[in-house]
């Protein structure tokens, strides 16, 4: 059975913007929480800074949803490969 790429990088894309945009929005209200998870991904998006302002974390939740789409893609781009060879 194959796997739609675009609806797998579709879930992707959301299951990890949605994660990335709720942990900043959190973090906003309660500075403490997420810091660490922040500056990680912080480190790997360029112009997110660990959301210290809202606009710090709709910057990181476009980047996550991009992000998510594309890894969702290629995950199901291989899979359809390993698939069709039947291992």
């Amino acid at each position: 059975m194959k796997l739609s790429t675009t609806s797998v990088a579709l879930a992707l894309g959301i299951l990890w913007g949605c994660g990335v945009g709720c942990v900043a929005l959190a973090h906003l209200a309660f500075p403490s929480y997420g810091t660490s998870f922040l500056e990680v991904v912080g480190s790997i998006y360029p112009g997110f800074h660990a959301a210290r302002n809202f606009g710090d974390a709709m910057v990181g939740t476009g980047y996550a949803l991009l992000d998510g789409a594309v890894g969702g893609f290629v995950f199901g781009w291989l899979y359809n490969m390993f698939v069709e060879r039947k291992l």
